[in-house]
């Protein structure tokens, strides 16, 4: 009978370790829900002052004047949105092209370090990449890079406003190129395993049709994987709308102006915090930041869940291929 019973237990039932363990980590799952909520609270709980005084307007004037006490987050908003932009438009087809690479060209050999040392750049901390960018990439970008772009680019109509203006060294251009440095890594890393789950069939399948080694990437595994690439390039956004030190530090964190140049000195959202925190002396100035803050959380955890989703969706099944 004894046999019967643990053999029942084994087959469907359930033993008071697997409901201890079941229950535990169900717990920890509801856990960092009610996590985020409690820090969602709390910093609204700061920021409420802020938020009352000065409603919408918080969110569509760049005024932000502490001696005066009136308060706008746009322009931090506008140096958040536009870094993050240049990070994403730049890293975005490196760090396709180098998961491709790893995924469907490299030797099996070569394939295990060369992903190492592309996360390795992941652990790298943000003030190792800031001082890089503060002595090395900011004086090659204010002597080179920038007066080349300046020079052809500049000349373009419409696209001419984004490379006027004074080269100082320290702007938003540096800040979305030393951001694109830091997120290249996660989006590749995510990006390689969405195009590691691609079933072999369907590479097989373009390659039995004839296809060559490009014509089976482009119709049969980016179309697979299209969804979480986006996801992947979704959260190295979230990432980038995040970081401070490093985009502190050769921002400029000297303007509030909106302005289409990219040479323009400015703030982030995260550098405004980071470098205005400690000059808070007033109840309404540091409500303020901490509204600054919440605007930042809650744009970087709606981003993150879409890009959950975005992944998630490539994880439960096929996508299909293109038409031959």
């Amino acid at each position: 009978m004894d046999k019967i019973a643990s053999g029942s237990r084994f087959a469907g039932g359930e033993d008071q370790g697997d409901k201890l363990f079941r229950w535990l980590v169900t717990g920890l799952a509801v856990g960092t829900i009610v996590l985020l909520a409690l820090i969602i609270f709390l910093v609204f709980g700061d920021a409420r002052s802020a938020l009352l005084q000065f409603g919408l307007s918080f969110l569509t004037t760049a005024i932000w004047d502490p001696v005066a006490e009136r308060f706008g987050a746009l322009a931090f908003i506008y140096g958040t949105l536009v870094t993050s932009a240049v990070a994403l438009l730049i890293a975005g087809p490196i760090s396709v092209g180098a998961a491709l690479f790893l995924t469907e060209y490299v030797p099996k050999w070569l394939r295990e370090p060369l992903s190492f040392l592309i996360e390795l750049l992941a652990v790298i901390p943000s003030i190792i990449y800031g001082l890089w960018g503060l002595f090395i990439l900011a004086p090659l970008m204010r002597d080179a890079v920038e007066p080349f772009l300046q020079n052809t680019l500049g000349q373009v109509p419409v696209i001419g406003a984004l490379f006027s203006g004074a080269i100082l060294g320290r702007d938003m251009l540096i800040a979305g190129v030393i951001l694109a440095i830091m997120i290249l890594p996660t989006v590749t890393a995510v990006s390689r395993e969405v195009l590691r789950a691609v079933p072999d069939t369907q590479r097989e399948g373009m390659i039995a049709l004839g296809a060559t080694k490009w014509e089976m990437i482009q119709g049969a595994v980016l179309p697979y994987a299209k969804a979480g690439i986006a996801g992947a390039s979704v959260l190295g956004l979230a990432r980038a709308l995040g970081e401070t030190m490093a985009v502190t530090m050769v921002i400029g964190n000297s303007s509030s102006a909106i302005s289409p140049s990219l040479f323009t000195p400015g703030y982030t959202m995260a550098s405004a915090i980071a470098n205005q925190f400690t000059e808070a002396d007033s109840e309404m100035y540091f409500s303020a930041l901490v509204a600054v803050a919440l605007v930042l959380l809650l744009v970087a955890a709606l981003v993150n869940v879409a890009a959950r989703l975005l992944v998630w969706r490539v994880a439960r099944g096929p996508q299909g291929s293109a038409r031959l």
